[in-house]
């Protein structure tokens, strides 16, 4: 797979017609799926193309958490890169119709100050290319046929699940300092759906400290797929809770201490 770009296109090519169709993905033919992981990424790089996102907005990371990883079946984290139409302000309102089966997931973010090559990073470099730490909500969807049983290989070649994420303001006092530290892994999390406490988890449940899931990303196969990650790109570093899957128009909040909060609504 990773050594025939058409190959990667074809499939490319199927997957953006079922965004743009908003209809469930079905298996690709053996002949275009994806076999492994490194496979899988340069399909998403070749849709990240097709789409018009390359470089794109950002990354989603999934799976960093070992609730997550139990509750998907895998081992290790995942990612999906993020379209800058996707990217909303804290308090966006859509419609719920308007997506596929979806869930809302607690979410600790970084933006990214300065460039940084795929390969491995130590802690103080890391620390030093994040500008700003904000709570988020991403937005995901089960729009697989099987679910996950479709492979997890297909499933990192159509993002993950991402579908759009939320933002909020970016948390003051956060300097590369403090973010190298112990704080970022001790903020405790807490989404809410309709009013309701769902869940709540800690920034150290994300491969024990957020920053480690930016190591991971910066030398992982999606990084080498898009040529490293860049100034201004946001970073979701993976839900400290489950999804909480929404089956009906819901309003959504998620707050981190020293964070602050961040809302969406879907409305009938």
């Amino acid at each position: 797979m990773t050594d025939d770009p058409d190959r990667a296109d074809r499939a490319a090519a199927a997957l953006a017609m079922a965004l743009a169709a908003r209809r469930p993905l079905a298996p690709l033919a053996p002949a275009l799926a994806p076999a492994d992981p490194t496979g899988a990424y340069a399909v998403q790089a070749a849709l990240a193309r097709r789409l018009g996102a390359f470089p794109p907005a950002g990354f989603k990371v999934g799976a960093t958490a070992a609730t997550m990883q139990l509750h998907l079946g895998i081992r290790s984290p995942a990612a999906g890169f993020m379209r800058r139409a996707d990217l909303m302000p804290s308090g966006a309102t859509t419609p719920f119709h308007v997506w596929i089966n979806p869930g809302v997931e607690c979410e600790i973010a970084f933006r990214l100050g300065a460039d940084l090559p795929p390969g491995v990073h130590d802690h103080e470099a890391l620390a030093r290319a994040v500008a700003a730490v904000l709570p988020a909500i991403e937005i995901v969807e089960n729009r697989y046929q099987g679910g996950v049983a479709i492979g997890t290989p297909m499933l990192i070649a159509d993002r993950f699940f991402h579908a759009a994420a939320v933002l909020g303001q970016d948390a003051q006092g956060w300097t590369p300092e403090r973010v190298a530290g112990r704080g970022l892994a001790r903020l405790c999390g807490r989404m809410s759906v309709n009013g309701k406490a769902f869940g709540e988890g800690h920034g150290g449940d994300l491969l024990g400290h957020p920053l480690a899931v930016l190591r991971w990303l910066a030398a992982s196969p999606v990084a080498a797929a898009f040529g490293g990650l860049r100034a201004g790109q946001v970073i979701l570093c993976g839900s400290v809770t489950p999804p909480a899957w929404l089956s009906g128009p819901a309003e959504v909040e998620v707050a981190f201490e020293g964070l602050g909060t961040v809302t969406a609504r879907f409305t009938p």
